[in-house]
């Protein structure tokens, strides 16, 4: 009767210690899923960040471009005109 007794108490702990890892596992579960939407969030609102960072530094490109050739354009006009200074 005894051995009978420790069998059920043995199996009745075992059905209590996998149904508290299955509650855990399941909030580890829910835990992991929201971890994951927050990061993908956050990927999401980098990449955003990351294409405005992109889109500046290729506005700065072609405003440099610009710098360039109106520097380009003053020195030739500065040398034509230290030109016609130096005929007359």
């Amino acid at each position: 009767m005894k051995n009978k007794f420790k069998t059920y108490v043995l199996i009745l702990i075992t059905a209590v210690f996998f149904g508290a890892c299955g509650s855990v596992s399941s909030e580890v579960e829910n835990k992991l899923n929201e971890l994951k939407s927050k990061t993908d969030s956050l990927d999401s609102l980098i990449n955003k960040e990351v294409d405005k960072v992109l889109t500046l530094d290729s506005l700065v490109n072609q405003e440099s471009e610009k710098v360039k050739k109106l520097d380009t354009l003053i020195n030739k006009t500065t040398s034509q005109l230290d030109s016609i200074y130096k005929k007359r």
